[in-house]
């Protein structure tokens, strides 16, 4: 057994779809959920009616974001598609212009004019369009659109974000909910961000600061606006 078959290699690139997904419904989910039941919270609203109205978020943003996920995925996956349909056209009709289209590629790459044209006319007859589609469109299998994986991904980790808020209001006594829910929840967003930074295999610190500074802004525009309806009504 050859040493690269013995110490196989996992890149974090290879989990990119799903853990864009993730980390965008959960810190989506604990967010908007927070943000709407502090808004709520800060108007002066009873307990009953802030938790229907998180409930109500949580339900309408898993939703939303499984919607969204699927069509701006599918999207991405149609125009895939078209390229690698139009690929196959022009592997067929003009296989002279592919080939020197790859070798040039290798060639921008740093391989001399011979080596590049070597390497692309044995990739183009083991298999012509996955090189194509890998070197010139860069669609490979690791990054290729998965909508349905997105939509499931984001309306899962969008319903666990905005739990965590929500069941603070069942819990909190309603004096000190917001406090509680501000704290708590910037704390929920630097866990997630130094968890979705570990598992990007990225440094923590600028991920948890980049979520909790959006969180903060968002916490303090919605108790904001709560606090000033509150007081008009």
């Amino acid at each position: 057994m050859s040493r690269l078959r013995a110490h196989p290699e996992r890149h974090a690139v290879s989990r990119i779809g799903w853990l864009r997904a993730a980390v965008l419904g959960a810190n989506d989910g604990i967010v908007s959920t927070a943000s709407l039941i502090v808004g709520v919270a800060a108007s002066g609203a009873d307990k009953t009616s802030i938790y229907v109205a998180g409930t109500a978020a949580l339900v309408a943003g898993a939703m939303s974001m499984a919607a969204g996920e699927y069509v701006s995925v599918s999207s991405q996956a149609d125009t895939e598609k078209a390229d690698l349909a139009r690929e196959t056209g022009e592997l067929v009709d003009q296989p002279d212009f592919e080939r020197q289209e790859l070798t040039d590629i290798y060639v921008a790459r740093g391989l001399d004019e011979n080596l590049a044209l070597q390497v692309a006319d044995q990739l183009m007859a083991h298999d012509a369009l996955s090189a194509h589609a890998r070197d010139e469109l860069g669609i490979s299998e690791v990054v290729s659109a998965r909508p349905l994986q997105a939509a499931l991904t984001s309306a899962l980790t969008f319903s666990a974000g905005a739990l965590m808020p929500l069941l603070l209001v069942s819990i909190a006594p309603q004096a000190n909910l917001v406090p509680i829910e501000v704290v708590a929840t910037l704390l929920f967003l630097a866990i997630l961000g130094a968890l979705g930074a570990w598992t990007g295999g990225a440094p923590p610190t600028r991920s948890v600061l980049r979520v909790t500074f959006w969180g903060a802004l968002a916490l303090a525009a919605t108790a904001g606006i709560g606090r000033l309806f509150g007081t008009v009504v």
